[in-house]
């Protein structure tokens, strides 16, 4: 594409992985109804197509969560904005994530999780990060290993932009985008994950 940003993961990478993540849990929790809990605002969209690939009666349930103070984002430790609209004791929860990378936030909303019972508790990401693991965590379904770089799209942001994207880009140059919050809408990444142009536009 350009200097800017490439595309790391295309639409069709994605539908793919998506699907395959969706018939293996479907395989897993036979017989069961998982309940899948979303953290707001990031993982909706791999929410919403992840079940829909899940072809047995599910669950979904939303949580959202802030910092207490610029602090907290070294320590994992974070506030409950919104908090479940349904106790999950004795149910079968898996979190779905769109980014996995330190791991300390998900530690600490595991550790939250888990003081409420649940039969089992288990983890969905699309991304891991793990060559920003600071705290040892098992992740029993992973879509990609991402590489160390920062990324948008397909619900991953950029200062609220971006999310719906078909494709996840790679930024290569955060100083430009830092500068110019907008300068990835000059991009085309289509639907069907080809980077093609279309008058200059992003396709989303």
């Amino acid at each position: 594409m350009s200097e800017l940003a490439t595309v790391l993961f295309s639409a069709d990478d994605i539908r793919r992985r998506v699907a395959e993540l969706g018939r293996v849990i479907a395989t897993d929790y036979r017989d069961r109804v998982p309940v899948l809990v979303s953290v707001l605002k990031g993982g909706t969209m791999f929410l919403a197509d992840l079940f829909r690939d899940i072809h047995l009666p599910v669950k979904v349930d939303f949580m959202s969560i802030s910092a207490y103070d610029e602090g907290s984002e070294s320590s994992g430790v974070v506030r409950i904005v919104k908090d479940l609209d349904k106790d999950v004791g004795g149910e079968d929860v898996i979190v779905v994530e769109d980014i996995i990378d330190t791991g300390l936030t998900l530690t600490y909303l595991l550790s939250t999780l888990r003081s409420r019972s649940p039969r089992s508790l288990e983890v969905c990401t699309l991304l891991d990060k793990s060559v920003r693991r600071i705290t040892p965590l098992a992740l029993r379904y992973v879509g990609f290993d991402c590489p160390d770089q920062f990324v948008v799209g397909y619900g991953l942001d950029y200062r609220e932009r971006y999310r719906n994207l078909g494709s996840i880009l790679a930024v290569r140059d955060m100083a430009a985008l830092a500068a110019d919050p907008d300068a990835l809408v000059s991009f085309a990444v289509g639907d069907e994950g080809a980077s093609e142009e279309t008058n200059g536009q992003l396709s989303y």
